[in-house]
């Protein structure tokens, strides 16, 4: 990363990074679960991008698809907690509603502490820790 890069030049692009890949990551449905998922991946990195892949092969897609789940995530809010040049924590708060088969939705709000590193000028998401 170029010397001229200031950390509050960081901080927009971060922030945008974990809101779009927090949205990716707790958006989908039925019928394109595979597909709305396992390209998420492609946004991690390290362990978590393991961790969360196994849990999408073994756990989400199986669910989602038995079950009828519809899952939509939207981010009212997120702020940089630290930024340098090659790693960043954002807080992102969360409106997630979730529908299984014919069941009411349910409306669930959290917040999400979402670490990232720069890795070959990209920010990938690290680890994605609800608080």
């Amino acid at each position: 990363m170029p010397n001229s890069v200031r950390h509050w030049q960081l901080e927009p692009e971060s922030v945008r990074v974990a809101t779009e890949g927090t949205v990716a990551m707790l958006s989908y449905s039925p019928e394109t679960v595979d597909t709305d998922l396992l390209p998420v991946r492609d946004r991690l990195t390290g362990d978590f991008r393991d961790s969360f892949t196994t849990l999408v092969n073994d756990v989400v897609i199986p669910g989602a698809r038995e079950q009828q789940i519809f899952s939509t995530a939207t981010v009212p809010a997120a702020s940089s907690i630290s930024a340098d040049s090659t790693h960043a924590t954002v807080l992102v708060y969360v409106n997630q509603t979730t529908v299984i088969g014919g069941d009411p939705p349910t409306d669930t709000a959290s917040s999400i502490k979402v670490a990232l590193e720069r890795i070959d000028g990209r920010w990938l998401i690290s680890d994605f820790a609800p608080i």
